[in-house]
């Protein structure tokens, strides 16, 4: 009733798990992550318990094998599980028990494990495979689990239908002001198309806490200051004894905007969005 990608970022500081279901708040049960430690999914009946006690297992140095072996040999109910492990390093490992329903199986390679079951056929675990390793491997894991999600999306994905997806990715301390190590935790509960909606968040996700990039920062000097200076103004940001970079400040925590300042400059993205805004 799932279908699910679980990886290792190419250099290995992150791990992410992106999932898609027929299914109520499927981000409330299948994914698991710990930073500097490894990524789990379990699904088809999922055995929650999975979740800490795999996590555990790789965090003593059990390889992904190892953690499904021990888990699902424990399992009396491990006939109708699903499962996807990856560790800090080689391959993922995936299992899919004999009574889960057709088709079910997973893929599984150097960083990475991917499995579904109810799907429309084998095409759909093949074609996230192939999203994935096609990826850019330098970019960031949540963009490159997304593009596996939407490739068995689109491949047929569930044969009941649509209805919940989610990304949990993590890596030490690139979390929100540097204090997390949650790089994204987005869900979509409840949608007609949510691998889609989960792109449309992930886009967002960005705006708002990626950080900026230092080759496209603009100087806040001469005109563009002026212009900066008058729509902050316009919206009731004058720049006071703090200066322009103050008032923009302001502005930009209002707007959730906070993690793209740098002082003296202005990230392109945080103009376009002021440019956009009424008055």
């Amino acid at each position: 009733m799932t279908f699910s990608i679980v990886a290792r970022s190419a250099d290995g500081s992150a791990f992410g798990v992106a999932v898609a279901s027929k299914f109520l708040a499927v981000g409330a049960a299948v994914p698991a992550a710990q930073a500097g430690v490894g990524a789990i999914a379990t699904q088809s009946y999922a055995n929650l318990a999975y979740r800490p006690q795999g996590l555990a297992l790789l965090a003593t140095g059990v390889s992904a094998a190892g953690v499904v072996a021990g888990l699902t040999a424990a399992d009396e109910g491990r006939a109708q599980r699903q499962l996807g492990v990856v560790g800090v390093s080689g391959d993922g490992a995936s299992f899919t028990g004999d009574g889960c329903h057709p088709w079910a199986g997973g893929v599984t390679g150097d960083g990475f494990a991917i499995q579904g079951n109810i799907l429309t056929g084998p095409e759909v675990v093949d074609q996230m495979r192939q999203a994935f390793v096609d990826s850019d491997p330098a970019a960031p894991l949540p963009r490159r689990l997304h593009a596996a999600l939407l490739a068995g999306d689109r491949a047929g994905g569930d044969r009941r239908g649509r209805q919940s997806a989610a990304l949990l990715v993590v890596a030490p301390g690139q979390g929100y002001g540097g204090t997390s190590d949650v790089v994204a935790d987005l869900r979509v509960d409840d949608h007609p198309d949510p691998v889609v909606e989960l792109g449309r968040l992930l886009d967002l996700h960005a705006l708002y806490f990626d950080k900026p990039d230092p080759a496209t920062l603009l100087p806040l000097t001469g005109e563009l200051a002026e212009e900066v200076a008058d729509r902050l103004g316009a919206l009731g940001f004058r720049p006071g004894s703090g200066g322009l970079h103050e008032a923009l400040a302001t502005w930009a925590g209002i707007e959730n905007l906070e993690e793209r300042m740098v002082a003296g400059h202005i990230d392109p993205l945080i103009l376009a969005h002021l440019r956009c805004q009424p008055g």
